[in-house]
């Protein structure tokens, strides 16, 4: 092994662990605070599912993109390729459907009392956990067809196209394939894309127009100390605007190597490294946010 692939897999060593002590920590810390009985907030629901999901990923590509940077290219059989895409795939959707829904359910809570979304306040709660469970549901489902079109490296059947990972190969066994799944993947994210940059505009908006009635009331005063609210929606808000940045990009690193017919191996590593971006800086950024955490921390 080369220094330039020692160099990659030590990366992908230190990105994967940092990511799998940020989100253990994260799990811990709701773990505690339920068998303590401490304060918890409406937004901890999703957040347990986010960070199981971001967890999920981790394990189910991080570890094994590690240990292909290293050398170890045959460490999973034709069934352990297929479980551990679909596992991939399932838990990459509801990080990204978590996300959505933490960004929508907080611009719903911090509304002013005289928007359309005043009347679903005191709604929106009971339902965080009817729509965390159906996100997973609609994941699985909808990446029900991913173990049929992956294989390990050991298997030799004809194949018109695949993409080689490594360790495990993405076999397109049909031509017209790439013509209906990829709009239809592109249009599912995008969608929730936009969702997303919708409801952050939103926050930003309804938080400059709360701060301006704050400087109005208080005049030259010295305003109060942030809300615990309004802490959090800027904690989601510095989430969501750090994964629609890193969805972009990773789009427009996909797109390359779509075009490319042999892209270069640093673009295929600088968009492996992308992709487990978010799972792994998510839980820094909400620890930093959570003033539970640093006094569970230190305690």
């Amino acid at each position: 092994m080369d220094t330039k692939d020692w160099a990659i897999g030590m990366i992908f060593l230190l990105q994967t662990t940092a990511g799998l002590l940020g989100n253990c920590s994260l799990l811990y810390h709701f773990l505690f605070l339920y068998l303590t009985g401490g304060t918890s907030r409406s937004t901890d629901l999703i957040l347990k599912h986010m960070t199981l999901a971001n967890l999920l990923v981790l394990l189910s590509k991080g570890i094994p993109e590690t240990l292909a940077a290293l050398g170890s290219k045959h460490f999973l059989d034709d069934f352990g390729c297929k479980l551990l895409f679909y596992i991939h795939r399932v838990s990459r959707g509801v990080s990204i459907g978590t996300t959505c829904i933490l960004s929508v359910f907080q611009v719903i809570m911090i509304s002013p009392r005289d928007s359309r979304w005043a009347q679903l306040q005191g709604k929106a709660p009971r339902y965080l956990g009817t729509f965390s469970i159906l996100c997973w549901v609609l994941n699985m489902m909808l990446n029900i067809f991913t173990p049929f079109y992956t294989t390990d490296r050991w298997n030799e059947t004809s194949r018109t196209k695949y993409i080689d990972h490594s360790y495990c190969y993405s076999v397109v066994y049909i031509q017209n394939t790439e013509t209906v799944y990829v709009p239809f993947v592109l249009f599912h994210d995008g969608f929730r894309l936009g969702l997303m940059v919708w409801t952050s505009g939103s926050m930003v908006l309804f938080l400059h127009r709360h701060k301006q009635r704050v400087r109005y009331i208080h005049g030259k005063v010295q305003p109060a100390r942030p809300s615990p609210e309004t802490t959090a929606t800027k904690s989601i808000l510095v989430l969501v605007c750090f994964f629609v940045s890193l969805w972009t990009l990773s789009t427009s690193i996909h797109s390359c190597l779509s075009v490319f017919c042999n892209p270069s191996f640093w673009l295929k590593v600088t968009s492996k490294l992308i992709a487990a971006c978010f799972p792994s800086v998510s839980p820094y950024i909400l620890m930093r946010q959570d003033s539970r955490i640093c006094r569970f921390c230190f305690a």
